[in-house]
């Protein structure tokens, strides 16, 4: 008699999978993990986990379960801003970089080749460079999509966004399915890899000039992803491009990096070399007018916690040990309370006033740099809050308040392709901050663009009501949850949108 699994032996399971396969699933994935442990444990499930548990890594049961417990849809140029990026910034400056020897591509998380097959089709459409400018490696842990990948054989959903003439330059008909040209299909490596292990041929240091690592951490738990992460950065060359997914932001991940945003898209390039200051800020704004990429809210509360809580902690600043290891003096603490309440109060020459008698162990920290700056914008100082945002950023790269102050300055300003910039970086870095969602909607709206007004007060809305009332006294420009909700509502209405 077939029994289900017990909820005991669905957490075990669930542990189980994070210690072997590195994939994290929260509270609300219960019921698809107790499904597939009962397909696969063939109705005795404290047998089936005992074991796995003893099994070798990599063993055939671990791969099979990697097939069930993964989203493995793709096709080829997807996310089409980043293959951009990739073709017009990334490729060339590596080729620069790599004085005319092939670029080395690393495609981690490659499904069935669709995403390896289309970098290497576009280093062959991208002028001079040619076929020779790069060797592309790509890895996954599930053998079944390595075997369709080294068919390469796909269906016409798969080529969705391939034109009809790069559909006839590198495919060939096979009844109801596509067949790629050999000399491309030639050209990707696969191999069969656990991105949530240790693997030192696969991670060897400076092994890659570029890697695509596109949703894969998301089902990753939070040690896993940073242990990832690390590899990727030490596998990296100095200067070296990581493409993740629209919905992964490395905030709270890794400091090794810069976020670039280019072609409508972000992107993260590696630090030439340890506390290296930002990238000019101008390469971080997009280099046409286009359609701007608007990130996924990605909602599973279990993966690492990558939203950017650039403000939490100022609170907690006030009453926790700083760095040196002393315990902070009693006035530094009312000093930090006070000057929130004024901030709050909006009594910004006080509050400025009362940061600057700060001890400079607090003064400096980024949080404190934080609430300068956000003191100085709402007094209409703005070019001295762009200098603190800056110097917060070259301590915290991937700090989302600083953007979305720099945004406030550059609205301001009157600056509001600036500004849609900035506010769009603070949103990919937290994509839970509500206010920099709302001004996105706003500005939209503003500029005319209707729909993706419609689309981006309407996310706004669902952030809105379960914003941290922290976030919403530090951004918040004194208003409280029940305006801006009422505005949100508004502004949709005003688009004929049922808010």
């Amino acid at each position: 008699m077939n029994l289900d699994p017990t909820s005991t032996q669905v957490a075990q399971f669930r542990d189980l999978i994070v210690e072997r396969l590195g994939l994290q699933f929260d509270e609300t994935k219960l019921g698809n993990l107790a499904r597939v442990l009962a397909l696969h444990a063939g109705g005795d499930s404290a047998a089936f986990i005992a074991r796995l548990a003893a099994a070798p890594a990599p063993c055939e049961a671990l791969h099979r379960l990697a097939v069930d417990l993964t989203v493995t849809e793709t096709y080829f140029y997807r996310n089409i801003e980043q293959i951009r990026a990739f073709a017009e910034v990334a490729l060339p400056a590596c080729w620069q970089a790599r004085e005319g020897l092939p670029v080395r591509v690393l495609s981690a998380g490659c499904a069935s080749g669709e995403e390896p097959y289309t970098l290497a089709i576009t280093a062959r459409e991208a002028g001079p460079l040619g076929a020779g400018s790069v060797e592309i490696r790509a890895v996954d842990a599930n053998p079944a999509m390595l075997a369709k990948a080294a068919r390469a054989r796909y269906s016409a959903w798969s080529l969705r966004e391939v034109s009809p003439a790069m559909r006839a330059r590198w495919f060939s008909g096979e009844g109801e399915l596509y067949a790629l040209n050999d000399s491309v299909r030639r050209s990707v490596r696969f191999d069969q890899r656990n991105l949530a292990q240790d693997d030192d041929e696969l991670w060897a240091p400076g092994s890659y000039d570029i890697v695509f690592c596109r949703n894969v951490l998301m089902y990753f738990s939070p040690a896993q992803a940073q242990a990832a992460v690390a590899r990727i950065a030490g596998a990296l060359a100095p200067g070296g491009y990581l493409f993740m997914g629209h919905a992964e932001t490395l905030r709270g991940l890794s400091h090794d990096f810069h976020l670039c945003h280019t072609h409508a898209t972000f992107y993260y390039r590696r630090k030439l070399y340890a506390g290296q200051a930002p990238l000019p800020a101008d390469f971080n704004q997009p280099p046409w007018n286009g359609v701007q990429t608007r990130p996924v809210l990605f909602d599973d509360p279990a993966w690492v916690d990558v939203i950017a809580r650039a403000a939490q902690r100022i609170d907690t600043l006030a009453v926790a040990a700083p760095r040196a290891g002393a315990m902070p003096s009693a006035p530094a603490q009312a000093d930090l309370h006070h000057a929130l309440t004024c901030l709050h109060n909006e009594q910004f020459e006080q509050s400025l006033a009362l940061i600057d008698k700060l001890p400079q162990q607090h003064a400096d920290d980024p949080d404190v740099l934080l609430l300068k700056a956000i003191s100085l914008s709402q007094s209409g100082a703005l070019a001295t809050a762009q200098n603190v945002c800056h110097q917060l950023l070259a301590r915290d790269e991937l700090n989302a308040g600083a953007q979305y102050v720099l945004a406030l300055c550059h609205e301001e300003g009157g600056d509001s392709g600036a500004a849609l910039a900035h506010y769009r970086s603070a949103a990919y870095l937290d994509p839970g901050f509500a206010l920099a969602r709302l001004h996105i909607g706003l500005l939209e709206r503003r500029m005319g663009d209707a729909e993706a007004a419609r689309r981006d007060l309407a996310q706004a809305l669902i952030l809105l009501q379960h914003e941290e009332a922290s976030r919403l006294l530090l951004f918040g420009g004194g208003f409280p949850r029940s305006a801006l909700v009422g505005l949100c509502r508004a502004e949709l209405a005003a688009l004929g949108a049922a808010p």
